[in-house]
């Protein structure tokens, strides 16, 4: 009896351990496998008390008009969305078209509709892609608050699938 109480703790505690493992994975893939994109970049808010030192970071393509889903009705909180993405004449990648359906090939991104921008316009929707908050050490994460207020790049790792996956922001004076 004590044997398979010892059994069903460990394959408990296994498996509680390989989907923590599936998880880290899944979150690092873009990271390991993924293109490098580079896009223009602003902070939103530098610090939280709670979440500690990090830029909040908003990107061109984190707005998007409601006239570029015509034909699709109102948008859903949580609905996906994907914004294809092109280099521009400045070397950044550029929102280029923006779907509800996964395109076939090129650069794209994946995100999720937040919501609508209300204190902003109704007319645009809000769209969140996972790469929102970048953290760093207090000192840098100051140092990097100074820099973004004139803007910054970010250099996303996106994945095949259009996971996108934060891999360093520069400020303006960084380029």
């Amino acid at each position: 009896m004590k044997r398979r109480v010892v059994i069903g703790l460990v394959a408990a505690i296994g498996v509680q351990f390989f989907i923590l493992l599936g998880m880290y994975i899944k979150a690092q893939m873009p990271l390991w496998t993924g293109q490098p994109v580079s896009v223009k970049t602003v902070p939103v808010d530098p610090r939280s008390l709670f979440r500690g030192n990090y830029a909040q970071l908003s990107y061109p393509f984190s707005t998007l008009d409601k006239a570029l889903f015509k034909g699709q009705g109102r948008l859903r909180q949580g609905e996906v969305v994907y914004v294809g993405l092109e280099k521009g004449p400045s070397g950044l990648y550029e929102r280029a078209s923006v779907s509800l359906e996964k395109p076939q090939g090129g650069v794209f991104v994946r995100g999720r509709v937040a919501g609508q921008n209300f204190w902003n316009s109704s007319d645009s929707y809000r769209i969140r892609y996972g790469i929102e908050a970048y953290f760093a050490p207090k000192e840098k994460a100051l140092d990097l608050e100074k820099q973004l207020w004139d803007g910054g790049v970010a250099e996303l790792m996106i994945s095949a699938d259009g996971r996108a996956s934060l891999k360093v922001v520069r400020g303006s004076g960084n380029q």
